[in-house]
């Protein structure tokens, strides 16, 4: 394959899976926050304490996290199916990618508010703040570096699922790699979506760290 065959593929690949890291990563962003925050606030001692609620929020999101990803994404077809009303393509593959991601996600944003300091919340109690005053304004706001780090790391990983994605006919360059690289044996194809997809982690990484700074120094 000549180059110029090459790029238009890459470009439509590379804008396919773009488009699934991106919207996954903000429903995983929402998702995951608001699973991890049910995660602290109905733990023993948390502000809405519901330990049988907390058991089973813990329960799920355990069970999202064992299982590989490719595994997940042939198990919820049916499901797949019913949101997008099909299996293939990359508005299908955003749905195991976002499935995928927020239980990870959601226990990242557990660590994270964990670690804010506990002197902090016992001083906006005593000034009276509500609940969602202290999630929102103290909780939240004290920990947007952890948040934000542990959403670089989350888009890094959705990097990786778009990419197995391809094996199922999910878009973007994973499946550019199969249909093309592996199948084919087009070798130039394989090693420009391999140096895209590091391209993709690099920037994404990069970013991640930039944010992650600037709040820290807040």
């Amino acid at each position: 394959m000549t180059w110029s065959e090459m790029v238009p593929l890459l470009w439509e690949a590379t804008k396919e899976s773009a488009y699934m890291v991106l919207v996954a990563t903000l429903l995983t962003a929402v998702g995951g926050l608001l699973v991890g925050v049910a995660l602290v606030l109905t733990d023993r001692g948390g502000l809405l304490a519901l330990r049988p609620v907390n058991a089973l929020l813990g329960l799920i999101v355990n069970i999202g996290r064992s299982l590989p990803f490719i595994i997940l994404l042939v198990a919820i077809i049916p499901f797949t199916r019913a949101v997008v009303g099909t299996t293939i393509g990359t508005s299908a593959a955003i749905v195991p990618l976002t499935v995928g991601a927020i239980p990870f996600y959601a226990r990242i944003v557990e660590t994270a508010i964990r670690e804010v300091n506990r002197d902090v919340v016992a001083a906006a109690k005593a000034m009276g703040a509500s609940r969602r005053e202290i999630v929102v304004k103290v909780l939240l706001r004290e920990a947007r570096p952890g948040l934000v780090a542990g959403l670089t790391i989350t888009v890094v990983a959705l990097v990786g699922y778009s990419a197995m994605a391809g094996v199922v006919g999910g878009g973007g360059l994973g499946d550019l790699a199969i249909r093309y690289g592996y199948q084919r044996f087009e070798t130039g194809v394989m090693i420009a979506t391999v140096v895209l997809l590091v391209v993709f982690v690099q920037l994404a990484q990069m970013l991640g760290d930039l944010v992650a700074r600037r709040l820290s120094h807040r």
